[in-house]
């Protein structure tokens, strides 16, 4: 890993903790995250999320002034935990820090203590409180943090693992997109198990239509009862090395086995998730999980001809860049430039080292290194085409393309469409191949004619 070497950050690669965060809190059945903070943090967060998403996002604030904020604002946490809680009645409130509220030192487990003494008439109103710093982490880093917080709030101490049979929780990094999630729960339900996806944004934000013109709070995602119950499911899939301290905390909480998956994107790691439903299940592997692998062993030899030696260049948060390049060099690929927003252990695991810094590094690396493509969010729109590269979008956030969002990644078919896109935006460089110029012809054509016809008798 190569450390940072400039003081200040050029050209932003990260997303912040606290919209992390909210991110998982939206994947949350009727829940609703309330940032302590000023307005503008919520509302920089909120266009972000609606930008990416194309959809109405709940997102609220405890409005921080300049009063508040020298004086203290631990009266407004307690006002807008109970106007939220009498007006919209919802499941989940997940009450995050920011920037500013973590400078003033604010402690909002104590302030959500007192809001309990305070208002006892909302007790069935679940509040999950997490430190966001916005100054640390990312929106990975962040992520992990508030699904952690869930399970030790929402997720009782048992110890009877297994009590329900077919059911398996899937503990989901903020890397997968609701396209991602939709696909691993239909893997999970071709071998007879019922996925528990904490927290299932396909359910909420994959983009659908619904019934009413506006909801105050989130549609769909993982209930609240079924939190509750993870402690009952026969294992738990953990997707992502960011998850991992989570997941330790659902094991010891409930004791419920957990296996561990870096990555569910080539073939090996697809084989390694497929072996393992397939284990905790008892039943053989379905005949369309074979059959889609076999698709992807096809997709492979089609493009390792563009993909093999090709020269990338890859910003993301830390999961994702890991799984990235684990399917990219082992298609052949050269990662010439690798940059990530901060430190990972996964890190550790990989066969090249990761720059931490932002999108003027990676945009450095791969020049300096002849890069023939740039994978990254659309923050690197600009960065591609300083470079004159194609851009391959991936991560948050994605503003200028449609259906971002939605794209699935993981699986055997999804590592498939990656193969075909990326061999095609390498391809497409090639059609407008420079036109050769001979050293005979530096005369231009109508000499080379005028002396033709001199030749001629006729």
């Amino acid at each position: 890993m190569v450390a940072p070497s400039k003081p200040l950050v050029v050209n932003p690669l990260k997303s912040s903790q606290p919209l992390g965060a909210a991110l998982a809190f939206l994947g949350l059945a009727r829940a609703m995250p309330l940032m302590h903070g000023s307005q503008g943090c919520t509302a920089f967060g909120k266009v972000f999320f609606v930008r990416h998403f194309r959809e109405p996002i709940p997102l609220q604030t405890t409005a921080m002034d300049q009063v508040s904020t020298i004086m203290g604002a631990d009266g407004n946490i307690v006002e807008a935990l109970r106007a939220l809680s009498e007006k919209n009645s919802p499941d989940v409130i997940g009450l995050l820090t920011t920037g500013l509220s973590e400078t003033q030192g604010v402690d909002i487990r104590r302030v959500l203590h007192g809001f309990r003494a305070e208002h006892p008439e909302y007790d069935p109103v679940a509040v999950v409180p997490v430190n966001t710093p916005d100054f640390l982490g990312c929106l990975e880093t962040g992520f992990a943090l508030a699904v952690e917080a869930i399970i030790e709030t929402l997720t009782p101490e048992s110890q009877h693992p297994g009590r329900r049979p077919r059911q398996v929780n899937v503990l989901a990094s903020s890397m997968l997109t609701p396209g991602d999630i939709e696909a691993v729960k239909e893997w999970v339900e071709a071998f007879g198990l019922c996925p528990v996806v904490l927290p299932d944004i396909a359910d909420s934000l994959d983009g659908h239509l619904i019934p009413a013109e506006f909801s105050a709070l989130t549609l769909g995602g993982t209930p609240r009862a079924d939190v509750a119950a993870m402690g009952e499911s026969i294992a738990t899939l953990v997707i992502g090395p960011s998850l991992a301290k989570a997941a330790a905390c659902l094991k010891a909480r409930t004791g419920v086995p957990d296996f561990h998956f870096p990555g569910l994107m080539g073939l090996a790691a697809c084989d390694a998730f497929t072996q393992t439903l397939a284990q905790i299940s008892g039943q053989p592997v379905p005949q369309k999980v074979v059959r889609q692998r076999d698709q992807l062993q096809d997709a492979m030899v089609d493009s390792h001809f563009m993909l093999g030696f090709a020269r990338l260049a890859l910003a993301a948060d830390p999961d994702l860049l890991c799984m990235l390049s684990e399917f990219l060099q082992g298609m052949g690929a050269e990662l010439v430039a690798a940059v990530s927003p901060v430190r990972s252990d996964a890190f550790d695991t990989l066969e090249m080292p990761v720059t931490v810094g932002d999108l003027e590094d990676l945009e450095h690396l791969a020049r300096s290194h002849d890069a023939q493509l740039v994978i990254t969010n659309s923050h690197g729109v600009e960065t591609a085409r300083r470079l004159d590269l194609p851009l391959l979008r991936a991560g948050f956030p994605q503003y200028d393309w449609v259906g971002g969002y939605a794209r699935t990644w993981v699986g055997y078919r999804g590592s498939r469409q990656a193969l075909f896109d990326l061999a095609n935006l390498l391809q497409s460089r090639h059609h407008d191949p420079k036109p050769y110029s001979s050293l005979y012809w530096q005369n231009g054509p109508r000499a080379h004619a005028g002396t033709a016809a001199d030749a001629c008798p006729h």
